[in-house]
């Protein structure tokens, strides 16, 4: 079909949509790999709800997803700070974007980007071809900038609010017509995109000025004739600075596209590409429901092993240990401490976790301190663990017996964990080093394994202690989880409830409580 008068051409805001599917639905990754697609099933899930939704008398014949294409436009050669301040993207949505544009392309919808230019001027060039051609234009998107391409057979519709803005729509968001939206963001900036604007004048006294004076190059030639002196003097400085803006937010209608609008022409979407698509994504629910719409058997997507247990190949060196519980020792004096120490010192790094009455590091108190020089062997010292039926948790303050006072364990461990010599290794490390700090123990220098993990592996999965035990050790098994975690008696003697229960004899274990303490796992996990 050749695009002319009766054809209705919609334009989606391709980034808009992917960022309302990341920060709307919580994080998903592929279990056989880890890939985050939590982005890609809600962008996947609002193209398969548009396509449903495309009926009755707005319904498009063309359809184009437009997307930005790189961080770096004209706009940035006009002025470097051009979107300057906005945040780094979140790493776990970065491997996802050119998913989506995979995704558009096995709906078989155009997808359409080009470099040095933004989505927004895509689509203002294709709305005034479609406009020009006779035909009518959609753009769904909420973004402000694209409002003053509304009006001449041009609308916008809000796919939050499911809200069509025709000309009354702008004039409500802007206080002037699309006509003199861009002369009312040049005076007003945006924060968003770090464009500069005139200091001080907001959305509302920028479209007074303009309604006032017609437009914003009559403004500026007769800024002396604004009564306020402020409001004057702030024009007249800045009215180059007001001309720039006007550049960086005015769209370039005229751009030369690689494609016209008839190759934006709707069409049905293969079958095996689609499904295909969804099963790599391993997306079952979607495929079913696909599947079904289009008459298709839905594709079988085999279950994978959990990422963590298939990965944990790439994680040389976790030795496959049994558990013995006669290697997990409680220390209750100086002497044995002692050998601990000399352990450290000869090893040169030893893993250290403490444990609390909270995870306010800035309030919790001290509870005990485990540490682990080699796999498969730590100690956990107690330092304030309240005998059994003293009622409530803080009902007593008598300590249980074969513990070191916190004075003298502290002393025989600041100077191993403050010796530049020796490597401290833990997870979530800040914690730890505030909640010694608050006891006058200086850290350093340390290793945190959640931050390496961050480093080495960013979106492909989360970094709580229990996931990277699985992944070192392939298991979920309770004994595997001690051998890799910082603090392994707690859950071997996991009868420790803080402060509520009898401390257990370091020569009969198997005696302690079954009821379980606060683990590390709680704070990370």
């Amino acid at each position: 079909m050749s695009f002319g008068k009766g054809c209705h051409l919609h334009l989606i805001d391709g980034s808009a949509y992917i960022f309302r599917a990341f920060h709307a639905l919580p994080p998903l990754t592929r279990k056989s790999d880890g890939l985050p697609t939590g982005a890609v099933s809600g962008f996947v899930s609002m193209l398969q709800r548009y396509i449903e939704n495309n009926t009755g008398a707005d319904a498009a014949t063309h359809v184009a997803v437009i997307f930005d294409k790189g961080s770096h436009t004209f706009r940035n050669d006009l002025y470097d700070q051009y979107k300057a301040n906005r945040d780094a993207m979140p790493e776990d949505l970065r491997p996802q974007i050119p998913l989506t544009r995979e995704a558009t392309r096995a709906f078989n919808i155009a997808c359409e980007e080009i470099e040095g230019f933004e989505a927004d001027d895509i689509i203002g060039t294709l709305a005034h071809m479609a406009r020009d051609a006779g035909g009518r234009v959609t753009i769904i998107s909420s973004d402000k900038d694209l409002m003053q391409l509304v009006g001449d057979g041009v609308e916008m519709l809000d796919p939050m609010k499911n809200k069509r803005i025709d000309n009354e729509g702008v004039v409500e968001k802007f206080g002037v017509g699309p006509d003199r939206v861009v002369d009312v963001q040049a005076l007003a900036g945006d924060s968003v995109d770090n464009v500069p604007g005139a200091p001080g004048i907001g959305i509302k006294t920028a479209a007074l000025l303009i309604n006032e004076f017609g437009d914003l190059d009559a403004l500026l030639e007769r800024a002396g004739e604004i009564k306020q002196p402020k409001r004057r003097q702030t024009l007249i400085d800045h009215a180059d600075q007001i001309r720039l803006s006007r550049e960086l937010v005015k769209l370039d209608c005229d751009m030369e596209l690689p494609f016209g609008l008839d190759d934006l022409e709707i069409q049905d979407p293969d079958p095996e590409k689609l499904l295909g698509f969804l099963a790599q994504m391993e997306f079952r629910t979607i495929s079913k429901r696909i599947a079904e719409q289009l008459g298709q058997e839905a594709p079988v997507i085999e279950a994978s092993a959990p990422a963590a247990v298939a990965a944990a190949t790439d994680l040389p060196g976790a030795p496959d240990l049994p558990f013995d519980h006669a290697n997990y020792e409680m220390v209750g004096d100086a002497q044995a401490l002692q050998v601990w120490i000399d352990r450290i010192r000869e090893r040169g790094y030893v893993s250290v976790d403490t444990e609390t009455t909270s995870l306010d590091e800035m309030t919790a108190e001290l509870v005990g301190v485990s540490l682990c020089v080699d796999a498969g062997t730590a100690c956990y010292i107690p330092l304030a663990h309240r005998p059994e039926g003293t009622g409530d948790l803080f009902g007593s303050d008598d300590l249980a017996p074969g513990q070191m006072t916190l004075e003298d364990a502290l002393a025989v461990l600041k100077p191993v964990l403050e010796d530049p010599s020796v490597l401290k290794i833990a997870h979530n490390m800040k914690y730890d080093l505030k909640v010694l700090g608050r006891y006058g123990i200086a850290v350093h220098p340390i290793e945190d394994t959640m931050l390496l993990s961050y480093a080495l592996h960013a979106g492909l999965h989360n970094h709580g202690m229990d996931l990277l035990s699985e992944r070192a050790q392939a298991s979920r098994s309770t004994a595997t989880r001690c051998r890799a975690c910082p603090a392994p008696l707690l859950r071997r003697w996991r009868g420790w409830r803080l402060k509520s229960t009898s401390l257990p004899d370091a020569r009969s274990p198997s005696e302690a409580p079954s009821r379980s303490a606060r683990s590390c796992s709680t704070r990370w996990a």
